[in-house]
């Protein structure tokens, strides 16, 4: 609706009724135009429908990959979008990420925790929640400013700036974007998954990422010690999240799969099997078992039969069964196909390195089951980017039989090479990553889960080393404020970003001249105006 139907629309709801004479239905319509969502399902139903297209366009051309960054604070999506918007024009195909990891560690009334599920789980719904109301007070702030820039053209009598600044609002794209959300192992059972999807779903996000761990024995994905669930385990969860979405409207609703078998020899329990070759076989056959006799059974020993022979499973003091080694890529390609076809839409593998040609294997053999299966991958701060890519490199040259005499793989994340041919072909496979692994390896989501975790870390670092050292208030000035000026950053105005001239706004609409507003001639943010 057009910023003049929504004018009529309201003077229409206002008419006749006794003593609203006053109220304006042109700030009635700017502040429904700032408002746009009423609720989190209006979001995520919102949100889900653009990962649908997105989905469909990249299906259509791998190239329309799409990509997030995690944020742990509402402040920095928001952040995030408004930098987006400012240097593309547009938020198409970029989203948010919510990280469990990120929750864990930044957000738990524990205090920092590990990566382990210890976190209340409420902690989630509520940073979501958190994350779009950041960004659709950025969506309030943006048209605030068109909204003052629209009576600024009326004002002096230009018709053809105020068409312009109408069309400007009509054609306004939001700040809300799609949040893909870690929900990490369901927190419990399949009910506690299903109660805590509805509570994400019912704060907007209309992606969640669920992990086929054991809930009670979640690690981090590039940590040791992680344990999996049989598929029908998982499958119930997957169920869970579907029927929350269906009840709560979100028809469309995305569910990640993920599964953390590349790195995990461990799993819980023996999978029930009803007759030979059914999901629970097959899980049960990725086991490490000795074969014995009736005989052999000790006290307290679990047997299996599978194919005629009876088999003891190699169980661990903490009662946990071992895989057999190597089986990794195998229980991952059986992992995706069985989620793929009991209701999940994307996969995530979590992998130990950034290796296309790894994931590339693995897909292929899904895409031979599931033609259109796609990934969501993480980019993640875990990897060791530089040195990885750099042994890539010097392992493709070896093989290609180039010369690599004046290279040392052990050392090869030392800044001696920084300025040598190998480190500007691995920075250069760097750069492409994204965009390579999306055309090769079926990534159709790439994200970062804690870079902002990191940029956090940095730049206060930074900004210390210099205020509390020689350069002091210039530490501030030169490195942050003069920066923020000079490339445009919008938070330099931090009264404006925080909703002061909003708030003035609605007290002329309330209290008309007798509104005591904030951004006078005295506002000292009048100094950034230029």
């Amino acid at each position: 609706m057009s910023y003049q139907d929504e004018i009529r629309q309201a003077a229409a709801a206002i008419t006749g009724k006794a003593g609203w004479e006053s109220i304006s239905p042109a700030n009635v319509a700017r502040m429904r135009l700032q408002n746009r969502f009423r609720s989190g399902l209006d979001i995520a139903r919102y949100t889900a429908a653009i990962m649908r297209r997105d989905m469909a366009a990249y299906d259509a051309d791998p190239s329309a990959y799409t990509q997030s960054l995690g944020c742990w604070h509402g402040f920095i999506g928001q952040q995030k979008l408004i930098s987006i918007k400012k240097h593309f024009g547009t938020t198409d195909k970029r989203y948010l990420y919510l990280s469990g990891w990120m929750i864990a560690a930044l957000r738990s009334e524990f205090g920092p925790l590990p990566d382990q599920s210890m976190h209340e789980k409420t902690s989630v719904p509520a940073l979501i929640e958190e994350l779009y109301t950041f960004l659709r007070q950025a969506d309030a702030r943006e048209l605030g400013m068109l909204f003052r820039d629209l009576d600024a053209a009326n004002a002096a009598g230009d018709a053809v700036k105020a068409k312009a600044i109408e069309n400007q609002i009509d054609n306004h794209q939001t700040h809300v974007v799609p949040i893909i959300a870690d929900i990490d192992a369901g927190f419990g059972n399949a009910e506690a998954t299903y109660l805590l999807a509805k509570k994400m779903i019912e704060a907007g996000a209309c992606a969640l990422q669920i992990e086929n761990q054991v809930s009670d024995e979640k690690q981090c994905g590039h940590q040791d010690g992680k344990v999996t669930v049989p598929h029908e385990d998982f499958v119930a969860k997957i169920r869970a999240i579907r029927y929350a979405f269906l009840e709560l409207g979100v028809d469309d609703g995305i569910i990640v799969a993920r599964t953390d078998s590349l790195g995990a020899g461990l799993t819980k329990q023996i999978a029930y099997s009803r007759e030979p070759g059914d999901i629970g076989d097959q899980y049960n056959s990725f086991l490490d078992c000795e074969e014995i006799d009736v005989n052999q059974v000790g006290n307290g020993d679990v047997v299996i039969s599978r194919g005629g022979k009876l088999l003891r499973p190699k169980r661990l003091a903490s009662n946990l069964f071992q895989f057999r080694p190597g089986s990794g890529e195998d229980r991952v390609v059986l992992d995706c196909i069985n989620s793929l076809q009991n209701g999940a839409d994307l996969l995530w593998i979590e992998t130990e390195k950034p290796h296309i040609g790894q994931i590339a294997g693995m897909v292929d053999r899904i895409r031979e089951v599931v033609p259109h299966a796609k990934l969501v991958y993480n980019n993640s701060p875990s990897f060791n980017w530089t040195l990885n890519f750099r042994q890539q490199v010097f392992d493709a040259w070896t093989a290609a039989g180039k010369d690599v005499s004046a290279y040392d793989r052990a050392r090869l994340m030392s800044v001696d090479y920084d300025g040598s041919e190998l480190a500007a072909e691995a920075d250069e496979r760097i750069r492409t990553f994204q965009k390579d692994a999306a055309a090769r390896a079926g990534i159709f989501h790439h994200l970062i889960t804690l870079p902002t975790y990191h940029t956090a870390a940095l730049s206060t670092d930074n900004l210390a080393k210099e205020y509390f050292g020689d350069a002091g208030m210039l530490g501030y000035v030169k490195n942050v404020q003069r920066a923020e000026i000079r490339q445009g950053i919008a938070c330099v105005k931090h009264q404006n970003m925080s909703g002061s001239d909003i708030g003035d706004d609605h007290k002329e609409y309330f209290a008309g001249e007798a509104a005591l507003k904030a951004g006078g001639v005295h506002n000292t943010m009048n100094q950034f105006a230029a």
